[in-house]
């Protein structure tokens, strides 16, 4: 559960913290005080959307640092799954700060980076908002059919009727791809043979094109290279004017050994000088070898070009080099194989379609089943919760009508209400006010209170168009659902702030001309005044009366 909550500088709020308990947390205070504020920064710590707009005026950044401890042990192993275990007291910090200049945020769990994507996978495992929005998302035909399936537990049987759909609609599209005009594959067959037969013909080598360049480049400049090999061989060897290095050298060979005769160091450098001589005697037989390659016809470049040439024809159709040319050779043989075996292909193909609708047709009607089942037994409990939230003549009907197969089975969900006995049940949307939602609402999550895993729930303002006797009946809904998870509820009504195991009141004052927004946990006297306020709009003896039998009469 959120045990903790830091904010710095998010709109009227310069700095606050709360400390959050168990069971049914509430906040209150006048209008503008900053109580959406308290529940926009738990959402910006949940990895939620949020402008920064929220950065109080004159900062350049504001911060979120929310707590949590008490992790289901599903949770603490997602978490762990995901990078992000608990510490070893079991608490998890998240922190995210939002920047005024535009540059996004930074998010932070238990020390370490994080994206804002992570930080929302796992809040929405940790806390679930229920506002206006989540109202209005009730009026939405497309949840319902999820919130039909996370009462009756039916997630895992919804994920493997997906993986059958999913298959069922890779061979389709496997299919289609098998499916071509005649006129159309003859011509495909004819351009791929083409293709693949002058690509073969060429018998490509890797690395060629270079090779041959460098055999172009010696034969245009053969001419140059010979005549300086040439003065290379002269000063080796000498010529009629003189004798060349290598005669010299095993002159002095020659003289050293005689001289090596009567000085004994003398015979050792000899021996070096000889080695010299004869690495000398490698090197201008070398030059001899390679002046001999020189020797070409001219119609051998001529050759070299043509290659040259064809092979620049097939790189500038099929690639940049020849490793790709070859590669789009092989994809070509692959897609002429597939095409000439494509009949068999769309065969075997066929058999497997009809198999995987078969296999995805018994699952979705495994989970029709299962819903039809859900929805009677759904329908009974919140027919419970709403006669006890004071809607004793409204009914929910849960209508599943048979439609073709489609990502979520081979039913269409729509949740109905009658508004009175007697009535046809009609669409939510044509039907509900906004209080009727927020109990509606409420009416479904406490049926669905010990379908998950979520630790805390919060209510922004739940208490929306009710008043009097349903307003009392809120409150001790929201009681009730606090005792197997933690609730954190803003209201104005204090037939529900009354029901609070925490109190907060969020007040706004004005210094310097800046407005300030506090968040104070109230003490037993400090409740009943707030009551008091909400009550009467001032607190007199009379309302003060009001709240301190209001609270006694909690059980």
């Amino acid at each position: 559960m959120l045990t903790s909550l830091h904010i710095e500088n998010i709109a009227v709020i310069e700095k606050a913290g709360i400390e959050l308990g168990s069971g049914l947390n509430v906040l209150t205070g006048e209008t503008g005080a900053g109580k959406s504020m308290v529940i926009d920064a738990i959402n910006a710590a949940l990895g939620e959307r949020i402008s920064r707009d929220v950065v109080r005026t004159g900062s350049q950044q504001a911060l979120v640092t929310a707590v949590f401890n008490n992790i289901s042990s599903r949770n603490c192993l997602a978490l762990k799954e995901l990078g992000y275990p608990p510490d070893e007291d079991g608490a998890l910090l998240i922190q995210r700060t939002i920047f005024a200049d535009g540059k996004g945020s930074s998010c932070r769990i238990n020390g370490q980076p994080a994206t804002v994507s992570i930080l929302r996978t796992i809040g929405r495992m940790l806390v679930n908002i229920h506002g206006q929005h989540e109202n209005q998302a009730l009026l939405s035909t497309e949840r319902h059919v999820d919130y039909l399936e996370q009462i009756g537990g039916l997630l895992p049987l919804h994920e493997k009727y997906s993986e059958a759909y999913d298959h069922l609609c890779d061979i389709r599209r496997q299919l289609e791809k098998t499916k071509m005009d005649e006129g159309a594959k003859a011509r495909r067959i004819d351009m791929l043979r083409y293709q693949i037969d002058e690509i073969e013909a060429a018998e490509l080598q890797p690395g060629e094109e270079e090779e041959l360049k460098s055999q172009r480049e010696l034969y245009r400049n053969a001419e140059k290279i010979a005549v300086s090999l040439g003065g290379a061989r002269r000063c080796f060897s000498g010529d009629e004017e003189g004798g060349g290095s290598l005669a010299m050298v095993s002159d002095a060979v020659s003289y050293l050994q005689d001289a090596g005769h009567y000085v004994e160091n003398m015979a050792e450098f000899s021996r070096r000088v000889e080695g010299i001589l004869y690495d000398m005697e490698e090197c201008a037989q070398e030059l001899r070898d390679f002046a001999s390659h020189l020797d070409f016809e001219p119609a051998e470049l001529e050759l070299v070009e043509e290659r040259l040439d064809r092979i620049h024809r097939l790189i500038s159709k099929y690639g940049g080099n020849e490793q790709e040319v070859l590669a789009f050779l092989e994809q070509a043989r692959q897609e002429l194989d597939s095409i000439e075996l494509s009949d068999m292909l769309a065969a075997r193909l066929q058999g497997e379609l009809e198999q995987a609708k078969k296999t995805a047709l018994e699952l979705a009607q495994q989970l029709s089943a299962a819903r039809r089942k859900s929805a009677t037994e759904y329908e009974q409990k919140v027919q419970e919760q709403l006669a006890f939230l004071d809607m004793p003549g409204v009914r929910l009907s849960i209508s599943i009508e048979t439609v073709e197969p489609g990502p979520n089975g081979i039913d269409s969900v729509e949740f109905l209400i009658s508004a009175n006995p007697g009535e046809t049940p009609r669409p939510l949307a044509k039907i509900a006010s906004g209080g009727e939602l927020s109990r509606i609402m409420l009416a479904l999550k406490s049926v669905m209170a010990n379908a998950d895993d979520i630790d805390s729930l919060v209510f922004d303002e739940i208490d929306t168009g009710i008043s009097g006797r349903a307003a009392h009946k809120v409150g001790i809904k929201l009681r009730e659902t606090s005792k197997s998870r933690q609730v954190i509820c803003v209201t104005h009504l204090a037939q529900i702030g009354a029901q609070a195991d925490n109190h907060y009141l969020i007040e706004k004052t004005v210094h310097d001309g800046r407005t300030y927004t506090d968040v104070t946990a109230l003490d037993n006297e400090g409740r009943e005044k707030e009551l008091a306020r909400i009550i009467g709009g001032t607190v007199t003896q009379a309302t003060l009366e009001a709240a301190r039998e209001m609270l006694a009469g909690i059980k």
